[in-house]
């Protein structure tokens, strides 16, 4: 059975699935879900047509599904979902969708939203990413499964963070991230790729030097970008990777420029592949 505070206030119509702690002074809305084994430790805000999939836990003082931030939002039946496994720390804020969208504010399984994080309408976070403290997403914008964007980093709506990519501590992100990419400054550089979170994730030697080589070609070699893609597609375009990073960079759905190249700005996130600084 779940276990319920006296002192915390849950609607009635909404659905708590067994083992869910309910710490005190937290408030679930009526068109709230909480599957098996979530635990709000204390004083967290659950409203709207929200799910929280099994395992989640949220920390004090943390509202998730709350109306967006949006002026032509009108109480429309929007939804939020979080799914399995994410951790969301003190004061996170996670809105529910508006309108013009897919109509669900989505969060991926194993998440984790450290303090003071915001995720506005309409985002996707996919499995896996992590944001620093006070990290802000504007509305629309997506991020890639592995991602890490780091403290303080502002990310603007509609751009989109590709898998595995990382972000730098107090990052403006005005424009699409690719894949594996790792940006940094004010505003944003691609400055080079994640080098430490790709081997995290099975990536060998030989992977890194391909993309090393990839990302001369696109983003240090003289010449259009769009006339070095064939010749990308033409010398590595067997690698796995690198046709993850070819379909995201030709995707036409896509609403913002690609993020400009620019210089490291730090020595420590630099090193070779045989010394790979730190990162995500």
């Amino acid at each position: 059975m779940a276990q319920i505070h006296p002192t915390a206030a849950v609607a009635p119509g909404a659905v708590i699935g067994q083992g869910c702690v309910i710490g005190p002074g937290c408030v679930v809305g009526p068109d709230v879900v909480l599957d098996d084994d979530v635990e709000l430790i204390a004083h967290a805000v659950i409203d709207g047509h929200t799910r929280l999939a099994h395992g989640v836990r949220v920390f004090p003082f943390a509202s998730i599904g709350m109306a967006p931030q949006d002026l032509k939002y009108r109480n429309e039946p929007t939804r939020c979902e979080i799914g399995a496994g994410t951790l969301v720390r003190e004061g996170v804020t996670v809105h529910r969708a508006s309108v013009g969208g897919a109509g669900v504010t989505t969060v991926g399984a194993n998440c984790m939203l450290m303090a003071a994080s915001h995720v506005a309408h309409d985002c996707v976070l996919g499995d896996g990413v992590i944001l620093a403290n006070n990290v802000m997403l504007g509305g629309h914008v997506e991020v890639g499964p592995g991602a890490f964007i780091g403290g303080g980093a502002a990310v603007h709506q509609t751009v989109r963070v590709g898998r595995l990519a990382m972000v730098s501590g107090m990052a403006g992100v005005t424009n699409d991230i690719p894949p594996f990419g790792y940006v940094f400054g004010l505003p944003a550089r691609l400055v080079g790729f994640n080098r430490i979170g790709l081997l995290r994730r099975g990536a060998t030697r030989d992977q890194l030097r391909t993309l090393r080589a990839v990302h001369t070609v696109l983003f240090k070699d003289a010449g259009e970008f769009a006339g070095k893609l064939p010749e990308v597609e033409a010398r590595f375009g067997t690698e796995p990777l690198v046709q993850e990073l070819l379909a995201f960079v030709r995707d036409p759905s896509r609403r913002r420029q690609l993020v400009r190249p620019g210089r490291m700005a730090a020595p420590e996130l630099g090193g070779t592949d045989e010394e790979p600084g730190e990162g995500s």
